[in-house]
């Protein structure tokens, strides 16, 4: 099943400057001039990295600060998978996206979204998941095992059971199987994948056994840390991949940039206020927001002609 989802995701990379092509014909008016769009109503799209209904329910409060912010009415739409997003994005049924960096820059690409957003989060302490004090605009993945597992290095991967999230996962699959390539071993020849949704299930699935590993954001045992507070004993990370661009929030690219900025800037005011940020934080871990560009992204799109090697 992962095999064939993967090839999906690659016949999608192929694709990227055909469709990209045509997105930008379609969004021509008459005179060769594109029709900017102005929101009456701003709906936002978020894919679950746990429990979907928690999310929804964390999200609603977001949406209402934004909307007092910028005077229209928010709406959130929680959908399974980030490649739900995106063709929303692209079909227009949403005006703005949560999405990682793999999957902005198929949209991107795809001429269905432009970065608005890069969210900053506090550093973790890979030793025991705790933060540091400073905000940074990066993450890191790591393959998650059992404290008394055999597995201590990438090598020791090979033949075993291999709990992934979706393909264009930048955490939960890209990097990993990048870098497991960069050492000879192939994420999809050489070790059995399990696709998981949520990192939260690929920490229960080692836990109970289900996979020999996962890989999972650095922090991701903490979302599970109280249900099981001895999940950092039981547990131990293996490798830790190279930095990883922080997620966006990413705009349907013919918004005027007078809203674009508007809804940026109430964003930005939203993380620095104590309750706004408490908000963010509780759903994607996010602690604020900087302004992006594109190139900082030039690193994704690496990452993912690489993938395009993984199983050949």
């Amino acid at each position: 099943m992962l095999k064939k989802t993967v090839g999906l995701f690659l016949v999608m990379i192929l694709c990227i400057g055909i469709f990209s092509a045509c997105s930008k014909e379609t969004s021509k008016t008459d005179g060769g001039k594109a029709k900017e769009y102005t929101p009456e109503k701003l709906t936002i799209g978020f894919v679950p990295s746990q429990n979907a209904e928690t999310l929804e329910a964390r999200a609603k409060p977001l949406a209402e600060l934004l909307s007092k912010e910028i005077g229209i009415p928010v709406d959130v739409k929680v959908t399974t998978d980030y490649n739900s997003v995106v063709e929303a994005m692209g079909s227009k049924q949403l005006d703005l996206g949560f999405l990682p960096p793999t999957d902005y820059v198929i949209a991107h690409d795809k001429g269905y979204a432009d970065v608005l957003l890069q969210a900053l989060r506090y550093g973790v302490n890979p030793a025991d998941g705790s933060s540091t004090k400073e905000l940074v605009e990066y993450y890191y993945s790591g393959i998650l095992t059992l404290k008394d597992s055999p597995i201590n290095s990438l090598e020791d991967l090979k033949g075993k059971k291999i709990g992934w999230q979706s393909p264009t996962s930048s955490a939960g699959y890209v990097w990993s199987a990048v870098e497991m390539k960069d050492k000879g071993i192939d994420a999809q020849k050489d070790v059995q994948g399990v696709q998981l949704q949520g990192h939260d299930k690929g920490v229960l699935a080692v836990l109970n056994k289900d996979v020999d590993a996962a890989a999972i954001f650095l922090d991701a045992r903490n979302i599970v840390k109280k249900s099981f507070p001895d999940v950092w004993d039981k547990t131990k990370i293996v490798y830790t991949t190279q930095k990883i661009p922080n997620d966006t929030i990413s705009v349907r690219p013919d918004m005027t940039q007078a809203w674009k900025d508007k809804i940026a800037d109430a964003f930005v005011k939203i993380s620095k206020d104590k309750e706004g940020q408490k908000i963010i934080e509780a759903i994607y871990t996010h602690v604020g927001y900087k302004k992006a560009d594109d190139k900082n992204f030039d690193v994704v799109r690496e990452y993912s002609k690489k993938i395009g090697q993984i199983g050949k």
